[in-house]
């Protein structure tokens, strides 16, 4: 039996599943999430923000891009969000290819939000997300959003504390959510796809972003029924067909419905299933082409765990085939090999369409009409943006964290001026004294320098540029240099005259 230290059992011993939140959420001096819940240095979290969990950061599971390739991606990705519907419309091949390359991670959030096209609508919607918070919500959902909270994630720092950060801006979400569309109210798939949000951007941008997969990237998934997830099934069964014969043959065989297998994939977008490098490079790919990239994924996992007659071997039966699709190899979902079997996969979204239209017409004849129609699907970012223009200061990229500068005091400012003031002394003061040669030098003077010839005595009628008179007073009347006297204005040819002189007398020194 373990030991007991502090009336509490060693970090080792215990699973975050079980923690009870009876005396641990009343500790609301602890500063994060995972400190609430009793976890503390001891535990290390990865570079995700994952305490434990499979998944968790592991080198087997990710690929590191090297800190010089990442920061040229920041910059190239800073550019295309400067200027986003030029290159939507003009270069979105190039946009395409940089997401399947993956978004670096500190703009990631931003990226997600322009492709999804939830930015212009919340520009568009200015202040709706407030108005929907302030209103209590409908209780029924309430009480179902608040069983779910602690059931996403639990192994992620941000959602480990019952009543934590997180968890409060999840039920933030999910409550506007509902009081958006009350018609589909919440599904317990939808939270996942709003906790995969939130651990990139603020709750107002995670609110729009789960609206635009809910109605354009995904629609009809979360609506009462579920009809439309079981007709991508039908979709996805059919795809396969033409991806892996023989993974086809064998689910048909056992009568294995593909609502069996690929509800809580789709649903939840892979984000509970693969490692959560792969989930966020799935991401990337997802929020910029659409659904097909959601097939691709499936038809990889299908084809890799039942694409050889010698994996089906160890499943000769429907609870067998089940097992193992619910039991992935770890290297099929590895992000390296992943991503590559994922762009190698001829489904294109024509392809879905044409697919989706045949199945509808199966379904109407089998089973009568939808319930529930959703929108048409939106086959990625640009069609999205297309079908919704923006205008310019929709697309102007927001601080999300406004600092207020406090005004300087009047006296700082005085300070700063008597600084100032005193910087210009001290730089005329380290300015050197120009000399100015004596054009009558007494006999008891050296000559002056060959190359330094004396300054020819002044002419009355010399126009203004000359020396003044009191330079040029005759020898009887100048008994003294006139170094003590103050200086004179000087023209700007005399001057670079005379500044010439003294550099040379001063090599001569």
């Amino acid at each position: 039996m373990a030991k007991i230290e502090n009336g509490r059992q060693p970090v080792d011993t215990r699973s975050i599943r079980t923690i009870s939140s009876s005396h641990i959420d009343d500790e609301s001096s602890l500063g994060s999430d995972s400190e609430i819940n009793g976890f503390t240095s001891e535990r290390q979290t990865d570079k995700y923000g994952f305490i434990g969990g499979a998944q968790q950061y592991s080198e087997a599971s990710a690929q590191d891009v090297p800190p010089e390739v990442l920061r040229q991606r920041e910059v190239k990705w800073l550019d295309m969000l400067n200027h986003w519907d030029k290159w939507m419309i003009k270069r979105f091949d190039k946009v395409r290819l940089r997401c399947q390359k993956g978004v670096p991670p500190a703009l990631r959030g931003r990226a997600w939000l322009y492709l999804s096209g939830g930015k212009v609508k919340k520009e568009q919607n200015q202040g709706k997300f407030q108005e929907l918070d302030s209103q209590p919500g409908d209780p029924k959902w309430l009480d179902v959003i608040e069983k779910d909270l602690h059931r996403q994630f639990p192994f992620h720092e941000m959602f480990v504390s019952r009543g934590g950060h997180g968890q409060q801006d999840l039920f933030r979400v999910l409550k506007a959510y509902t009081l958006y569309r009350p018609e589909e109210g919440y599904c317990q798939a939808q939270a996942p796809i709003a906790a995969v949000l939130l651990m990139h951007m603020p709750a107002e941008d995670a609110f729009w972003g789960l609206v635009q997969i809910c109605e354009k990237y995904l629609p009809g998934y979360y609506s009462p029924g579920l009809e439309a997830i079981q007709l991508d099934g039908e979709i996805l069964f059919a795809l396969l067909r033409r991806v892996s014969p023989l993974a086809f043959r064998h689910l048909e065989k056992h009568k294995i419905d593909p609502i069996l297998y690929m509800t809580e994939w789709f649903m939840c977008a892979f984000s509970r299933t693969l490692p959560w490098a792969s989930v966020l490079r799935v991401w990337d790919m997802f929020l910029c082409d659409g659904v097909k990239i959601i097939f691709r994924v499936g038809l990889v996992l299908l084809k890799c765990m039942l694409g050889t007659r010698e994996k089906l071997k160890a499943c000769q039966g429907q609870y067998e085939t089940m097992e193992l699709l619910r039991a992935i190899v770890p290297r099929y979902m590895q992000e390296g090999y992943l991503v590559r079997e994922i762009l190698e996969v001829p489904v294109t979204a024509r392809d879905v369409e044409r697919e989706h239209h045949t199945q509808l017409k199966r379904w109407k004849k089998n089973r009568g009409e939808l319930n529930f129609k959703p929108p048409p699907r939106m086959h990625g970012a640009r069609l999205i943006m297309l079908a919704e223009p923006p205008r310019r200061q929709d697309l102007q990229q927001n601080p999300t964290i406004v600092l207020e500068v406090p005004q300087p005091t009047p006296q700082l400012k005085k300070g700063k001026e008597e600084k100032k003031s005193m910087k210009k002394k001290s730089m005329k003061k380290s300015q050197p004294i120009l000399e100015i040669p004596n054009p009558y030098p007494l006999p008891n003077n050296p000559p002056p320098p060959p190359s330094d010839p004396p300054a020819p005595p002044p002419v009355r009628d010399e126009t203004p540029e000359t020396v003044p008179q009191t330079e040029t007073d005759s020898p009887h009347q100048q008994q003294a240099p006139p170094t003590d006297l103050p200086p004179a204005k000087e023209s700007p040819l005399q001057r670079s005259t005379q500044s010439l002189s003294s550099t040379e007398q001063d090599t001569y020194l």
